[in-house]
């Protein structure tokens, strides 16, 4: 199958550092060329692939300081897909719905998945005006706040088998990995570990939008003992900090998509201590890889019985369900069903 595979640029693929979708993008690319498809990914001109690149600018846009304008590449990367659109069995976008007014306006085969939150209000009249483009879930929690859409399914993230391994014997520490923001509730994280009275080793970017949250409400909790801050880490490091972790915290407040973080720890045998908001319920399994919490109370309870979990159960559990095999398999499915509707269309209009 000739298939396209359409990344954002605010990152590189896979990403230099912290990046949850432009992650998820490199795997399912390169996933799709060991499978044997002819694979074009337009991605940021730093991105690294066994695919055929198509280059929008040098570098990703975050990484890149003299970049101000980052929706202009985007508009570029538009341009540069729809010139050659057709010569695809499907293109596959992960750009949200900046294409949905082009899509409409061409008669090929297309899925986007939707990687990023849809409780906004600003997106009920888009996706009703929408409607028909075919777009893909990343959990069935996602899909709540949306008015009826062409749903063509929900694709669970997935990691290759190596990326990690297994780490039998758990840590002397806590971990939280991600972005220093108000949802991820980091602070919550420091005052689970505190009550627990265990190290806390926090590794998390700071955007520029959240130095202001970062100096005022986080920077002051970092001053316990108990507390060490190390800052953004690449995927090379990710192994140790998360398999060398007693346990990880996602104390989210927010409708989370999916979650990369909870399927990594999962890869090096590491349970997770979840609040039950978004897809938490739908990744974790309670009580196997780890524990849903609905309270500080509960997280605390959680930290002193899930030393009791078997580490080696997480790393079935994340090889049976989340494997990047069995993502590219489910979106296959889902291009070839969208190619049989493609042809009907064309029959139908011939």
């Amino acid at each position: 199958m000739k298939i396209a595979q359409v990344a954002p640029l605010f990152e590189s693929v896979p990403p230099k550092y912290y990046g949850g979708t432009e992650r998820v993008v490199s795997y399912l690319t390169e996933e799709l060329v060991r499978q044997g498809h002819d694979v074009t990914l337009f991605a940021s001109g730093d991105s690294v692939t066994r695919a055929i690149l198509c280059p929008v600018g040098e570098t990703a846009a975050r990484l890149d300081k003299t970049c101000v304008d980052p929706w202009a590449r985007h508009c570029l990367l538009l341009e540069k897909v729809f010139d050659r659109i057709s010569e695809f069995d499907v293109t596959h976008f992960h750009v949200d719905y900046q294409h949905f007014p082009l899509v409409r306006r061409h008669n090929v085969a297309t899925i986007t998945t939707l990687h990023g939150r849809l409780d906004i209000p600003d997106l009920v009249p888009l996706y009703r005006r929408f409607h028909d483009i075919p777009v893909v879930s990343i959990s069935d929690a996602q899909r709540r706040p949306l008015p009826p859409v062409n749903w063509q399914g929900t694709v669970y993230h997935g990691l290759p088998p190596d990326l990690y391994t297994l780490q039998p014997n758990p840590g002397r520490y806590l971990a939280f990995l991600g972005r220093i923001c108000p949802e991820k509730r980091v602070d919550r994280a420091i005052e689970i570990a505190r009550r627990a009275g265990m190290r806390l080793k926090i590794a998390a970017k700071v955007d520029k939008a959240d130095q202001a949250y970062f100096r005022s409400e986080v920077e002051p909790l970092l001053r316990d003992s108990l507390v060490e801050f190390i800052g953004e880490i690449g995927e090379g490091e990710k192994e140790a900090f998360l398999g060398n972790a007693y346990a990880v915290l996602f104390p989210i407040d927010w409708p989370e998509p999916f979650g990369l973080v909870m399927i990594e720890a999962m890869a090096c045998g590491t349970p997770v201590i979840a609040y039950r908001c978004g897809s938490v319920p739908e990744v974790l399994d309670e009580g196997l890889t780890g524990y849903i919490v609905d309270s500080l109370e509960d997280a605390v309870s959680a930290v002193e019985k899930v030393g009791d979990l078997d580490r080696g159960r997480c790393r079935d559990v994340f090889e049976q369900r989340f494997s990047v095999s069995r993502m590219a398999r489910d979106y296959l499915a889902i291009y070839e069903r969208q190619l049989e509707g493609q042809v009907v269309n064309m029959r139908r209009a011939s």
